[in-house]
């Protein structure tokens, strides 16, 4: 494009986040080395990816092949007793391009469904399952999501019964990170629907069991390099063992939910095992959001100290001095909640005022904001899909829908800080 006003190029290689408040040297040099690889080989290929709607499969092999994707990376990550590596390294990956970043941080979320609810031999078994190898990279899914099932997770219709030593499985998921193509896919399931959350029961299941399809792709409005699709179950046999957890943590908790019911007391809070791997990945959602608003306010500031009207560069007028402040500082207070969240997870002390919903709402509302607002500052040019501004701005959108939506976040946070006496409708 011929540019008649001076443009930052491409948007140049940036410098890791700020505030390594807990990191560890060890730690920081992880995170700058992710920082690298964000700027070296995932923005160059950002655009093409993202027009494309294509798994990027030569930067999943080069993330590989450096021991960023895989099970090596994930015990790095784990191994981290603050927590905070994981939250770190995906705002990096996420300012390097959302899109790149889901599709290889996509199959964390099924590992960490196993990892949750899995038994240590099925953990051992099914983790490793979900990466594969540089040579032979797998993909993980976890579903939950239905076309008539989005933030009221209690009413899923997948159904999963048992029949002799297996288990059959039908139903429809939708909106689902690696979806279809999977090589590993965790199935969250209704086993007793009178039960709610305490009846549902996750499953593992390998690619090319008969019944397990891909259903239609979904074409997104961002994170287009992420491969998103319905997963269609008909009739899926899996044997008993691919029940994560077993059957008689199965039985225990169904059984105890049926006591709960009998004798009018109320359900646990955070029963559900898919609600507790949720709970436990929004700061990590958030830490991404947070990495897409830092890169596009780290462009509309280059942008603002370069371009020049009226004999001066436009971030001597205070109008927007102002705005990229407070964008800055919004930024910074995103990711302290979302490192807080992240610290209290690993540490196991329990979200008492939602403090996950927090972190994942700020870092929604904030990436919605600065790309907003990062599109005005460049004006015409934040709108052209030349310059990544408008990517950035598409692929933030989702922060306020996935994970749980606003609205819900809020609901959480609202019976939290009320001892559950608030019910928001």
């Amino acid at each position: 494009m011929a540019a008649s006003a001076p443009l930052p190029a491409s948007p140049g290689s940036g410098a890791p986040a700020v505030v390594p408040i807990g990191l560890s040297e060890e730690s920081l040099a992880v995170r700058d080395w992710v920082h690298d690889f964000a700027a070296r080989v995932i923005r160059p290929a950002a655009a093409e990816w993202d027009e494309r709607e294509e798994t990027p499969w030569p930067i999943l092999q080069e993330a590989a092949k450096v021991g960023l994707y895989g099970i090596d990376m994930l015990q790095t990550m784990h191994a981290d007793q603050t927590g905070l590596l994981m939250a770190a390294v995906n705002e990096e990956l996420f300012w390097g391009d959302a899109g790149i970043g889901l599709a290889i941080f996509g199959s964390h979320l099924a590992s960490a469904g196993i990892f949750a609810t899995g038994t240590p031999e099925q953990i051992v078994q099914w983790i490793p399952r979900c990466y594969g190898s540089p040579g032979d990279i797998h993909l993980g899914a976890y579903a939950i999501t239905e076309p008539d099932s989005g933030s009221d997770v209690g009413s899923l219709r997948t159904r999963a019964r048992r029949d002799g030593d297996d288990w059959v499985i039908d139903g429809n998921k939708c909106f689902i990170t690696n979806g279809g193509i999977a090589d590993v896919h965790v199935i969250v399931a209704t086993v007793d629907p009178s039960l709610g959350h305490a009846g549902h029961a996750s499953f593992v299941i390998d690619k090319g069991t008969p019944g397990l399809s891909m259903g239609a792709k979904h074409h997104k409005l961002g994170l287009r390099a992420s491969h998103t699709a319905e997963v269609v179950l008909e009739g899926v046999r899996v044997p008993s063992e691919n029940l994560l957890g077993g059957e008689e943590r199965l039985e225990g908790r169904m059984a105890r939910a049926r006591e709960r019911a009998r004798t009018g007391t109320l359900e646990e809070r955070g029963s559900s095992s898919a609600l507790r791997t949720l709970e436990l990945s929004r700061p990590i959602v958030g830490a991404q959001a947070v990495g897409i608003a830092r890169a596009a306010y780290e462009y509309a500031l280059d942008y603002a100290m370069t371009r020049v009207q009226f004999g001066r560069p436009i971030i001597t007028n205070q109008g927007i001095a102002f705005t990229l402040a407070d964008m800055c500082t919004e930024i910074d207070a995103a990711r302290l909640l979302c490192w807080r969240a992240a610290y209290m997870g690993r540490a196991g002390h329990p979200f008492a005022r939602a403090e996950g919903s927090m972190a994942k709402l700020k870092a929604g509302e904030v990436a919605n904001w600065v790309t907003d607002q990062a599109i005005s500052i460049l004006g015409g040019w934040g709108y052209v899909r030349d310059l990544p501004v408008q990517r950035w701005h598409r692929d933030a959108k989702i922060y306020t829908i996935f994970e749980g939506t606003r609205e819900i976040q809020r609901r959480v946070i609202a019976r939290a800080i009320s001892g559950g006496a608030s019910e928001p409708r």
